[in-house]
């Protein structure tokens, strides 16, 4: 129904004239349709939104509510459970040493790809004192013989406090005064830092690997066959201390020691730092070279020298439980430096400089200007009274 504009008369919608003006219906009753619709609409879209709105507002402040009261979360979780990607950063405890003396390893010793440095440290030069490391799980403490004279449990109980060994210093023909209360401290040990006070000197050279060099012509030698010439033109013998690294790369300087009449010593498989190493470790180092040099050479070696100069009282014991005696030195100088090798007469003067009775002198192998002046050096210990002798 709607109202006549012109009498206020209502009508139906429906009809186009009013009955009792006769006032047209039909423009007014489109307009009145028409706000009609516009007012539904409008309502419909308010409802709409509020609806809209009040939902948003459960999902944030209410839903996590009861999620977390019913321990279920409304939403999926930004990530993935977690899946571990590597091994433990823990594993199980294994023992890293083994517990008996491999004659050789399963594998090859580690060899470098090139040729090896003398260590950063100078084997000559003293080295602070090593802290004794608390005893590893893996290495057990039983009464198990190790070598001939000792069990595990006398090793264990024997300090590990490593000690570095420096070069003599000394003049005038007089012994170093630290060498004889080393030699009286730990002589027990088969351990040697001067000979006896017998008019003899005796020549050593470390051997842990070869050096190549150029002589005046441009032609490539070996540095220790240089030695080696020197040695059998003055008929003298010397010790020399392989490593494992030494033994293979240079087979036939080897076995030219042993036939020129030279002592092959142990300097262990890999060169490292006696007191760092556990007992097991240390037996390796020792026998598994060993063992290689008498399978290969039929020669058995006797003699050791710690790597670095660096020993403990255990490690000396575990030295002479395998049957070796340990010879340290009363000389030394810093001849190891193949790219700063020292100028050669000055070498001469401080190596027959350091002459004394009982020397035990410690030579590298890879020195040119000790190759170049060893002739000289041996006639001048020989001219003041000297016998150069191999140590025994």
């Amino acid at each position: 129904m709607v109202k006549c504009p012109k009498c206020g008369n209502e009508i139906p919608d429906t009809k186009r004239i009013c009955p009792i003006c006769g006032e047209s219906q039909r423009a007014e009753a489109r307009a009145a349709k028409k706000t009609r619709r516009w007012i539904f609409i409008c309502c419909f879209t308010i409802v709409l939104i509020a609806t809209f709105l009040l939902g948003i507002y459960l999902f944030l402040h209410i839903a996590p509510d009861l999620a977390q009261a019913t321990g279920q979360s409304t939403t999926a979780p930004t990530q993935p459970p977690t899946k571990p990607t590597a091994a433990p950063t823990q594993p199980p405890t294994v023992p890293t040493e083994p517990t008996t003396v491999p004659t050789e390893p399963t594998t090859a010793p580690t060899e470098p790809t090139t040729v090896p440095t003398e260590p950063a440290t100078p084997p000559t030069e003293p080295t602070a004192p090593l802290t004794d490391p608390p005893t590893k799980p893996s290495e057990p403490i039983n009464d198990d013989p190790i070598g001939t004279r000792y069990t595990r449990r006398e090793l264990m109980a024997m300090s590990n406090e490593g000690h570095g060994y420096g070069p003599g210093n000394t003049s005038d023909g007089n012994r170093p005064p630290y060498a004889d209360p080393l030699q009286e401290k730990y002589g027990k040990y088969d351990a040697n830092f001067i000979a006896p006070d017998n008019g003899n000197i005796y020549l050593t050279f470390d051997c842990g690997y070869e050096h190549y060099a150029t002589d005046e012509n441009g032609k490539s030698y070996r540095v220790t066959e240089k030695i080696l010439d020197a040695l059998k033109e003055k008929d003298v013998k010397a010790v020399f201390f392989v490593t494992m690294y030494y033994v293979k790369d240079q087979p036939d300087l080897v076995q030219r020691m042993i036939d020129e009449g030279h002592t092959v010593g142990n300097h262990t498989n890999n060169h490292p730092v006696m007191p760092n190493q556990t007992i097991d470790k240390m037996v390796y180092e020792i026998q598994s070279l060993h063992d290689y040099v008498k399978e290969k050479f039929d020669y058995e070696m006797n003699l050791f020298r710690f790597p670095t100069g660096e020993y403990s009282t255990r490690a000396l014991a575990v030295v002479q439980t395998l049957g070796y005696k340990s010879v340290h030195w009363s000389f030394a100088y810093v001849d190891y430096d193949t790219e700063n090798q020292p100028n050669e007469a000055n070498a001469l003067a401080h190596v027959t400089g350091s002459h004394h009775s009982g020397a035990i002198y410690l030579l590298h192998a890879i020195s040119t200007t000790n190759a170049s002046i060893l002739g000289d050096a041996i006639d001048f210990f020989r001219a003041e009274g000297y016998n150069i002798e191999l140590f025994s």
